[in-house]
């Protein structure tokens, strides 16, 4: 049998059923720390079954502090749009040839916008876009006329949340090299988000369970009334 290291020791002797508060479960993680610059994720345990249309979760939220990731950004536009897009950071701007560049195979973005005149030549690529999560959406403000100010909110810490099959939202809040104040203030942003974006066939209990991890850190439940509107 493997001998076990001195952080698996120390990792399993944690209480797992203990509720942390956010700026308890953050001094634990930082305890915990390994050499790398770790990504801080929440996990949300919902009340809701995301198969029906009514139930589903989802939306965008900026982070304030902002994510601590380089986030790729890909927009389909012309003319104007294109050169706006551009000035304002985008990766990679294009028509046609930006759409069969996907269709080659090449999707290392984080984020997809389109202007709405762009959207026939989008359309194409539902197949390609869609499972990986990437298709410009309106109601996400990823199918925009402004495709500036939506490549600077995608660059500045906005992140989507979606409800995954088990209604578990996953998501990172930032790094743990941020200071605390730092990622409270995303973990707010976020959960208030996912709260506000309650569904209508939402029943009983919304907010069930909240974690917080590291990448290569303990998962700690967090008391949901840490939550506000929980």
């Amino acid at each position: 049998m493997a001998k076990l290291t001195k952080k698996q020791k120390a990792l399993a002797g944690l209480d797992r059923e203990k509720l942390y508060t956010v700026d308890e479960a953050l001094n634990v993680l930082r305890e915990y720390k390994s050499k790398f610059d770790e990504t801080v994720e929440v996990a949300m345990n919902l009340g809701v079954d995301p198969r029906h249309a009514d139930q589903m979760v989802r939306g965008m939220v900026s982070l304030p502090s902002g994510t601590g990731k380089e986030v790729k950004v890909a927009v389909f536009a012309r003319g104007e749009n294109a050169e706006k897009a551009l000035a304002a950071g985008a990766d990679k701007v294009g028509a046609e040839d930006l759409m069969e560049d996907m269709l080659a195979g090449n999707l290392d973005y984080d984020r997809v916008i389109a202007s709405p005149d762009m959207m026939g030549v989008v359309g194409r690529l539902g197949k390609t876009l869609g499972p990986k999560g990437l298709m410009p959406n309106p109601k996400l403000g990823t199918v925009t006329p402004n495709v500036a100010q939506a490549v600077k909110d995608a660059k500045g810490g906005q992140v989507e949340f979606r409800v995954e099959k088990m209604g578990i939202i996953h998501s990172g809040i930032g790094k743990l090299s941020f200071k605390d104040e730092d990622l409270k203030a995303n973990f707010k942003a976020l959960t208030e988000a996912v709260v506000k974006a309650k569904p209508s066939g939402a029943k009983g209990k919304y907010v069930r369970k909240v974690s917080l991890t590291s990448s290569m850190g303990p998962g700690l439940k967090i008391d949901v009334a840490e939550v506000e509107g929980a």
